[in-house]
């Protein structure tokens, strides 16, 4: 395509060249008027004899042959250095003996000149991916936070006085160093995969009857939006390999899927919501006691699924991708 500032764009290129072979003006007189150089119009006469119309579009300007191209094997060896040990141009060029320039260049060419762009674990090139309509999968993880002692946790109060308030929590039990055993809550999450719209429950074990009974209500809430769901994706949890699992899942017609042992990134999407669900609720501000803490879980979820912009749906909240959802086109 022609810049914005072009003199000649493929249609008056085409009166040029028309005006020199069909009517007889002379390579200068219509260069002059066209205020080019009279070899360009010579260029342009000479192709549309030889094209016609078709000849005057744009062209890429990309060498039919280029001798000093780095070589295909330097390339591979670039590439494994770079995903294997997630090298800098710097240090794989005095691997290699090639300037950092070249080098750069590759990584360029090959899209992965950004540590951002590579898995930091495994150093692959990222493949993300997005189901295209809501309930096609559902991610489900379960966190879990530590309990908030009566009158404030360490975060907030400090380490001494943290201390003070576990010892003085009333009703639970003491460990080997007479410590009060806080606990912690567990929050089985669930995250629809292409709207991220997310249902939470707080429990006090991760075990699979607990999971089963999370996931059947999931699916309620989530059809009383309008979604069917069809999939579930899993890390290899106990809960999630137990014959509970497999038989809830079978019941309700959806296709249980697991992701590769050591490989938490497959189950990203969720594993990311787990951060913003401390930051935005677990650890946002100070509660004085667990209780309240538990009771604000509720109003967060709903803001974050109404009313909190989602950098994946482009800025909007994740409810505007339900499309079927009852009430959404009155």
């Amino acid at each position: 395509m022609s810049h914005p500032n072009a003199t000649l764009t493929p249609r008056t290129r085409l009166r040029l060249a028309r005006l020199i072979v069909e009517q007889g003006w002379t390579c200068t007189a219509a260069a002059k008027m066209f205020m080019v150089a009279a070899k360009t119009a010579r260029k342009w006469a000479q192709r549309y004899r030889t094209e016609g119309a078709a000849g005057m579009a744009d062209r890429s300007s990309r060498p039919q042959h280029s001798p000093t191209r780095t070589p295909g094997h330097l390339v591979r060896r670039i590439v494994r250095l770079r995903w294997r040990m997630r090298l800098g141009p710097v240090q794989i060029g005095g691997r290699l003996g090639l300037p950092a320039s070249t080098v750069h260049a590759v990584l360029v060419r090959c899209r992965i000149n950004r540590l951002s762009q590579i898995d930091r674990v495994t150093g692959e090139p990222l493949r993300r991916y997005e189901h295209d309509h809501p309930g096609s999968l559902l991610h489900v993880d379960v966190t879990k936070f530590g309990n908030i002692p009566d009158g404030g946790g360490h975060r907030f109060v400090g380490r001494a006085q943290g201390d003070r308030n576990r010892a003085a929590t009333p009703g639970k039990p003491r460990n080997a160093y007479r410590n009060p055993k806080i606990g912690n809550a567990f929050v089985h999450t669930v995250l629809d995969d292409h709207s991220r719209v997310a249902y939470a429950e707080i429990h006090t074990d991760e075990t699979a009857a607990t999971a089963t009974m999370v996931l059947r209500r999931a699916v309620a809430w989530f059809a009383d939006l309008g979604v069917t769901v069809e999939r579930v994706l899993s890390d290899n949890g106990s809960a999630y390999r137990s014959h509970a699992w497999r038989d809830t899942c079978a019941e309700l017609g959806i296709i249980p899927k697991r992701t590769r042992p050591y490989r938490p990134q497959t189950n990203g999407k969720i594993e990311r919501f787990h951060r913003t669900l401390a930051d935005g609720w677990a650890y946002a501000r100070f509660y004085p006691s667990e209780t309240l803490r538990r009771a604000a879980l509720p109003g967060w979820l709903h803001f974050y699924n109404h009313h909190r912009p989602h950098s994946s749906t482009g800025g909007k909240p994740p409810v505007t991708r339900l499309t079927n959802l009852p009430g959404h086109h009155n």
